[in-house]
């Protein structure tokens, strides 16, 4: 087993926010790439089972959206839509901060019971998400 040590560096939103802009720049490119010519990126996943996979339809949903659609965008993949919006609260939040609003953070006792978990068990509960996500998505 792999010892994984977490940052002692404290959040700083202007690191969030830069991650989020980021994010956001190349999610928007690609589907404005997607809405005016039509090109888009294959899933290999989808090519090689057939399945969608959790981010299939991620760029129909950044189209969709891009066109003020948001019942497609959510038709598209309502689990990205959600987590776009979840990033979309953040980064509001984290720009307030930055423009030096208040900090708002999560309660101490709830950051302390995040942190303990540990890195592997994170990983695990994301990889059993995503597989109830294409179970859902492929199978019903």
């Amino acid at each position: 087993m792999v010892a994984v040590r977490y940052s002692s560096r404290p959040f700083r939103a202007s690191r969030g926010l830069a991650w989020a802009g980021g994010f956001g720049a190349g999610g928007v490119g690609l589907s404005a790439l997607y809405a005016t010519t039509g090109v888009g990126l294959a899933c290999p996943f989808l090519a090689l089972t057939g399945w969608q996979c959790p981010f299939c339809g991620g760029t129909r949903l950044g189209s969709a959206l891009l066109h003020g659609h948001l019942l497609s965008a959510f038709a598209a993949n309502p689990v990205v839509l959600v987590g776009l919006a979840l990033l979309g609260v953040l980064a509001l939040l984290w720009t307030a901060e930055v423009l030096g609003g208040p900090a708002v953070r999560l309660p101490v006792a709830w950051s302390a019971r995040l942190r303990a978990v540990s890195l592997t068990r994170w990983l695990v509960l994301g990889l059993g998400a995503a597989a109830v996500d294409v179970a859902v998505r492929n199978l019903l």
